[in-house]
């Protein structure tokens, strides 16, 4: 729900209220979720520092891929999405709410980003391909499709082994974890196609060429 601009703050805060106590993630919610924050989603604290909310920042370029998720969010936000002239980004933000506080909790520790230990439960297909059109992209070659790669930077080398374990174990890709820029990379090579076909129902039409 969107509240207008003229909306005092006794409603605007009644409405969060409400909204609180009514909403549940649904599992394609959940799903997208959990995408994007092995992508580029970002779970932050609210002011009260009680509860955390989603945060979706891209870039212009991406316009229908925000405002896509923006659409299975809408329930979740009160403000649509916005253009930043500063940074030429696309942004909106859900309400702060417990259940987006549990999966904080579990993805985080501190300020930074971590893979939990029960992540092979969470990687669904629609999950992967949050995650790919977030952060993924194709290894091309003279027009010929290599693998696929997930930019997994930001985690360890734990991580990226438990991420390439529960994606064999899941899916049966093979993986490799490639250096790259001191950091550490997911690559998926010999199975490319069959990561694409396990993605490609979920890929949004206007992100389709990171399939090649």
């Amino acid at each position: 729900m969107v509240i207008p601009r003229e909306a005092g703050r006794i409603t605007y805060s009644a409405e969060i209220r409400r909204l609180k106590t009514s909403l549940h993630l649904t599992e394609d919610q959940k799903a997208i979720l959990i995408g994007m924050i092995l992508g580029d989603g970002h779970l932050a604290e609210n002011w009260s520092k009680t509860n955390y909310r989603l945060k979706v920042s891209q870039s212009k370029g991406q316009e229908k891929y925000v405002l896509w998720k923006y659409q299975a969010f809408r329930n979740w936000v009160l403000t649509e999405p916005k253009l930043h002239v500063s940074t030429n980004s696309m942004r909106f933000a859900t309400i702060s709410h417990p259940e987006l506080t549990y999966f904080r909790n579990l993805f985080y520790k501190g300020k930074r980003k971590i893979i939990p230990i029960n992540i092979g439960d969470l990687l669904s297909p629609l999950t992967l391909a949050v995650w790919f059109m977030d952060d993924g992209n194709i290894r091309k070659v003279a027009g010929k499709v290599y693998g696929y790669y997930l930019n997994t930077h930001s985690f360890s080398h734990l991580e990226n082994k438990r991420l390439a374990d529960n994606l064999k174990r899941n899916y049966g890709f093979n993986c490799m974890i490639i250096k790259n820029h001191g950091k550490y990379r997911i690559y998926i090579g010999s199975d490319r196609k069959k990561f694409a076909d396990v993605v490609g129902n979920n890929i949004l039409p206007t992100l389709r060429y990171k399939l090649g």
